[in-house]
Formats: structure tokens, C-alpha cells, sequence
């Protein structure tokens, strides 16, 4: 056995493991099963993907007992029979297409697996190989228990599991290694982990109402847990997958390079991020879900599966990391520990405490020592020949609107800021009222994040928050008489606006997010980076932008040019926002906390983020956001948002700045009488 390329770290794990008394029962089952699929000793297009030894080795009986310690005996064979199928779907399509590189066949092999797992009916096509076959039987012994949603959520899961494979070989036969957003992105996906979440649901007979499924607590839920799972895979199956098989989609390979890390300290990092993301998992647990259930109204049953669903996933971490230290698949030499488990978990948390308060410590208004970046636009930019008048008209817009009172903005606050610019940037062939509708809805969004930081960033009033941003709604559609600017530019918008479903969607995602925000700020909390990343497209406003600009783009490429602009942003407005605002929710800072780096080093880490970013949008050939990511560099660029004459400036309060001076304006900002 070669030598191991790092040191296992030490891991967080405060659940303790326990094991299914039903595990020979699995076991028996099991291998009876693959062999009846044809999984064990016979050819694939003349190759052996297992023999019994392998199957015996890699025991996924031990993994299931581990992972679901509650199913009962005919559960856990179900539930050990789809472990065996995917895994051994996986060392199928590895040998026959990853090492061939074969990617054409690759698509047909995987379109034919469509066939076996219909939401609705039966199976009519007749299966041709063990995975076929596998299928087939898991799915008729599976599906007919579950509800429709259930059914829509694992037909989804399972195609993502199958699909992204696509991803992966492409990826091997182009010799490209992902970028760490890309990364995790992707491999949620082809991971399986939110796959493996449906088969918790179902282990523990405890279905997650269809009402809140979608929402984001349960989202950052599922996410953390699929993070939490793939990139500890990662650490264990280093060895295997970048030295063994050339794969390229492992974690710490992808920050060994990306960041420039010897081998031990990106595996470090990795584990950092593990650690990151299931703090995140016990912060939404314990702080979103109870709130998401008085604001849904869920009724006791469905609260108490929600909650056995929660700590199905906790049994599913604790005993995937147990498996990980037994199984002969991963690099595990020397990892397992005869302490008993309270020791364990003791040593665990001690280990992993620093890393949670330093997320708690950040000391707001600091000093800022990098310089404003100064970044080239990535596309030609081609300004709306409309803009000179559309600026005009903006100003007189803002003024009749009341944004422009002085209490957060007056004109120069607004000419600064030039959302014009921004508008005939990123909507170049608009004709001059559409451009006008895009310029004032951009200003409106500004300034109404600006309004909310004023009246609510000083206060960390999270209920007053939410009963001021539930009563923006209203004004998107039949509207009752507005109490402030924002209320008032928002009902003059409405109107004028085309495909407002789309446009409603993005406001109050984004506006919603400004609550995620807040609460941190509440906390004093810097937030977890992939949370960060992903709640940044919505605080940035990216959708608002892309509905009123480029509605018909692909969410993926959406998702890209989000990041790339929030990212910029970050960088734009860092010295604003940490200097001058004591803001929490920046990239730089996420970075900075999270790697524990000096702030160039964590400057420089985002912006490469955001050249990934771009270079992946680039990858993909598409051009349909082109203008806007053109658009949006060339405001930040040449904007007075950001400048330094500008960041001191306030309309009323042109003192001091700092801890507690906002809280002097505050009273302007609020309605009469309240």
C-alpha cells in the first residue's frame, strides 16, 4: 500500500455513532441481491466491476447500519440494496466510460436509465445490465410507498446523481479542474447526498411537509448535509481517486490548487470547510426551522417528522464517518479511535470551538489597508445611447419619489451612485422608456437597501424588519397608500413594469435575503462562505437585474454571472461597508475568517473567485449575458459609489462615523407618529 499523501485531520463530530441491530440480516440480503442483479463476478463489455471480495470489503451492509441506526429490518435491506446499486453504478460507469473516455456512449448508457424510474406508472422497458436491473427492482419495491412529492423530489435527486457524472468525465477528458465554487455547485449533484437525504425521509417513515420543502431552511439543511458528506469522501478517497484513477474532482485537489496549498494544509482547509458548513447545519436547525414552522403553520406531526427527518441526517453524518474509518474503499490507515465516545466527541468539539467563536469575534469598523480594485470590464461594453437623458430623467424621478429628502440620500448621494450608467450598460438596445424602467428600478433597489441598513442595521430589529419588508408585497399589485420613499418609488414601478411574475420573484428574494443579513448582523456573526456565496446573488440583486434585462437566460449561467458581480461587488465596496458600515456579510471578510488570512490574502482570493467565475462563464460559450457582466464591471469601475471622496458622505450627518452614529438619523427615516 503506497504511503498515505496527508494526515487525516481531526474531524467535528459531536453525534455519536450507533449502529442497526439488523446489520447480518443487510448483510445477507445484500450480497444475495447483487448477485440476482448480476453485480457480482460477471463481465461488463468483458471487464469485472466486483468480485464477492470486493463487495465483502467494501461492506455498504455496515455503511447502511451506520447511517440509518432506527430502519427497521426490511428497511435497512431496501436501503442497503440502493447502496450497493449506486455504488456499484459508479465503478460501472467508471470503468467503462471514465477510463475510455467515451463520452457519446456515456449520454446513451445514462438516457436509458431515464427509463427506469418513472414519477407516474410503471416500467415498460426491459433492462440490459445489472444497473438497469438494479433499478427496475429498487424501484418497484420503493416508490409505491412514498407520496407524489417524495416521488418528484427522488426522480429529481437520482437523475441529478446519474446526469452529473456527464460533468465529471467531461471534466477528466478536457484535463479541467473546477473551481471550488463550481465545485461543491456540481458536487452535490453527482455526490448523491441530497439523493441520500430522500432515503433518509424514507428510512424513518418521516416525509418533509411539501409546503416547506423548497424553502431555505431546509435547503441550507440539505445542502450543509450534502456538503458535509462529499467533502469528507474527499479526504478519504484522495488517495483512490487522484492518485489511483486520475479523477479530478476531489476537494482537496481542487483547493490544492486553486489555493496554492501544499497537500496536508488543503486537506486541512477541506476539513475547516466540513466543520464550517455543520455549524451552519446546527445554526439553521436550532434558529430558521422553528420560525419557518410558526410562519407555515405546520401541525405538530409535521413538525415532529421535520425534526426526526433533522436528526435522521445527524445519524447519517456520524455513521457515514464511522464507515469512512472501516471500509478497505478509503485511505483510513491508522484513523480509528478505541476512545470511548463521549471522549470522542469531547475531543471533537474542543478542537473545533475556536473556529466557531472566531465566526463570533469580528470586531466591526475596522480598519481597512487594501486599495480600491480597479478591474477592466470582461466584455466590450456598449452604453444605451438613451443614457445622458435617461439620467435626467432619473434625478427627477428620485426627487419626486421623496428618495431624495435627505434622510439616506440626497443628489449628490444619488448622481454618485449613477444606476444609469448601470442600466445603459446592462440593457444597451433598450428603447429610451424601457431604460428609464430599468434605471429607476435599480435606484429604487439601492436605496432601499441603503434605507433598510440605516433604519434596521442600527436597531437589529429583526421583527420590525419583517413586518416592513411583508408590507413591500403589497405594493406589488393593488397597493394601499404608501408611509415612506421606498413604498412610494415601489408603487410607481409597479406599472411600468413588464413580466412581473419574474420581477416579483426577484424582489422578494432579494429583499428577503436582507433579512438573512440582518440577523447576522443581530449575531455579530461572520457567515459560513458557502452560505455566503449563495445568499450573495440575492442580496446583490442579480435576478432583479437579469428579469428586467436578460429574462431568458439559463439559471446556470445566471448563477455564474451572480457570482461574478457579487463578488466584484465585495471587492468595490469593501472599504464601504467594513470601515464605514461595520458590515459582516462581505466576501473578503468571509475569506478572511474562514482561512484565518491577512486581508491581502483574502483579497486576492476572491478576486481569483471571481476571474473562476468568469472564466467558467467564458467556458460554456454562451453569450447571452454578456452585456450585463460588461455592464455591471464598467459601473463599478467608473461609479462614485465607491470612491473615497464619496464614502464619508452622508446628507445629514456629515460628522463622525462609527459605532452608534446611525442610530441619530433613524428618526427621520421612520413614519410620523410611530
Amino acid at each position: 500500500m503506497p504511503e498515505q499523501p496527508f494526515v487525516l485531520p481531526e474531524f467535528y463530530m459531536p453525534y455519536p455513532a450507533r449502529l442497526n441491530p439488523h446489520l447480518e440480516r443487510a448483510r445477507t440480503h445484500s450480497k444475495a441481491w447483487a448477485r440476482g442483479m448480476d453485480m457480482i463476478d460477471v463481465p461488463q463489455h468483458g471487464t469485472v466491476i466486483w468480485t464477492e471480495h470486493d463487495l465483502d470489503s467494501h461492506d455498504y451492509a455496515l455503511l447502511c447500519a451506520y447511517t440509518h441506526p432506527d430502519a427497521g429490518a426490511d428497511e435497512l435491506d431496501v436501503i442497503t440494496d440502493w447502496y450497493v446499486w449506486v455504488f456499484y453504478f459508479d465503478d460501472h460507469f467508471l470503468e467503462l466510460y471514465k477510463r475510455t473516455g467515451d463520452i457519446d456512449s456515456a449520454r446513451t448508457y445514462l438516457d436509458r436509465i431515464d427509463l427506469f424510474m418513472p414519477a407516474e406508472g410503471e416500467i415498460t422497458a426491459t433492462p440490459e445490465n445489472p444497473v438497469e436491473r438494479g433499478l427496475a427492482d429498487l424501484w418497484n419495491r420503493t416508490v409505491p410507498h412514498r407520496t407524489a412529492a417524495w416521488r418528484r423530489r427522488f426522480v429529481d435527486s437520482t437523475k441529478a446523481l446519474l446526469e452529473e457524472s456527464l460533468w465529471e468525465l467531461a471534466n477528466i477528458n478536457e484535463g479541467r479542474l473546477a473551481n471550488p465554487i463550481e465545485y461543491v455547485e456540481m458536487r452535490r449533484k453527482v455526490g448523491g447526498a441530497p439523493w441520500s437525504a430522500n432515503l433518509v425521509e424514507h428510512s424513518v417513515h418521516a416525509e418533509v411537509p411539501d409546503a416547506i420543502a423548497a424553502t431555505r431552511p431546509l435547503e441550507v439543511l440539505r445542502d450543509c448535509f450534502a456538503d458535509s458528506v462529499h467533502l469528507r469522501n474527499d479526504l478519504f478517497s484522495y488517495q483512490r481517486e487522484v492518485q489511483d484513477e486520475g479523477e479530478l474532482s476531489n476537494g482537496v485537489l481542487v483547493f490544492e490548487k486553486f489555493l496554492d496549498l501544499p497537500t496536508q494544509e488543503a486537506a486541512e482547509a477541506v476539513n475547516d470547510l466540513i466543520t464550517s458548513r455543520l455549524h451552519q447545519f446546527e445554526h439553521t436547525a436550532l434558529t430558521e426551522v422553528p420560525a419557518l414552522f410558526d410562519e407555515h403553520g405546520v401541525d405538530p406531526a409535521a413538525r415532529a417528522a421535520t425534526f426526526a427527518y433533522v436528526k435522521g441526517l445527524q445519524d447519517w453524518q456520524s455513521g457515514g464517518h464511522e464507515w469512512h474509518l472501516r471500509s478497505s474503499r478509503y485511505m483510513n490507515e491508522g484513523a480509528l479511535d478505541d476512545r470511548p465516545p463521549a471522549a470522542r466527541i469531547l475531543s471533537s468539539v474542543l478542537a473545533t470551538a475556536p473556529q466557531r467563536l472566531r465566526a463570533y469575534g469580528h470586531p466591526p469598523f475596522g480598519e481597512v489597508r487594501v486599495a480600491r480594485p480597479s478591474v477592466e470590464p470582461p466584455f466590450p461594453v456598449r452604453l444605451n445611447r438613451h443614457l445622458d437623458a435617461c439620467r435626467r430623467r432619473n434625478v427627477d424621478w428620485a426627487r419626486a419619489m421623496g428618495l431624495l429628502d435627505g434622510a439616506v440620500w440626497d443628489e449628490r448621494k444619488l448622481r454618485a451612485a449613477d444606476l444609469p450608467l448601470c442600466a445603459a450598460g446592462i440593457h444597451p438596445d433598450a428603447p429610451a422608456e424601457r431604460l428609464d424602467v430599468t434605471s429607476d428600478w435599480l435606484t429604487w433597489s439601492t436605496y432601499a437597501d441603503d434605507y433598510f441598513q440605516e433604519v434596521f442595521g442600527a436597531t437589529r430589529d429583526l421583527a420590525a424588519a419583517k413586518a416592513w419588508l411583508e408590507r413591500l408585497k403589497l405594493f406589488m399589485g393593488d397597493a394601499p397608500t404608501p408611509l415612506n420613499p421606498v413604498e412610494t418609488a415601489l408603487a410607481d414601478l409597479w406599472p411600468r413594469t413588464d413580466d412581473r411574475d419574474a420581477v416579483r420573484r426577484a424582489v422578494e428574494s432579494m429583499t428577503g435575503s436582507w433579512l438573512w443579513r440582518l440577523a447576522n448582523l443581530a449575531q455579530n456573526r461572520v457567515p459560513d462562505p458557502i452560505d455566503h456565496i449563495e445568499m450573495r446573488r440575492r442580496t446583490f440583486g442579480a435576478d432583479l437585474s437579469m428579469a428586467l434585462t436578460a429574462p431568458d437566460a439559463r439559471p446556470a449561467l445566471k448563477h455564474l454571472a451572480a457570482d461574478y458581480g457579487g463578488l466584484l461587488n465585495d471587492l468595490y465596496s469593501y472599504r464601504k461597508e467594513i470601515r464605514f458600515e461595520g458590515e459582516l456579510n462581505n466576501s473578503v471578510l468571509v475569506v478572511r475568517n474562514f482561512l484565518g488570512c491577512p486581508e491581502e490574502r483574502a483579497f486576492a482570493v476572491v478576486a481569483d473567485l471571481a476571474d473562476a467565475r468568469l472564466a467558467e462563464f467564458r467556458h460554456t460559450g454562451d453569450a447571452t449575458l454578456r452585456d450585463w457582466l460588461a455592464g455591471v464591471a464598467h459601473w463599478h469601475e467608473h461609479a462614485g459609489r465607491y470612491t473615497g471622496t464619496e464614502l464619508g458622505h452622508h446628507p445629514r450627518f456629515s460628522g463622525p462615523t462609527g459605532i452608534g452614529t446611525s442610530s441619530l438619523r433613524i428618526s427621520s427615516l421612520l413614519p410620523a407618529g410611530r
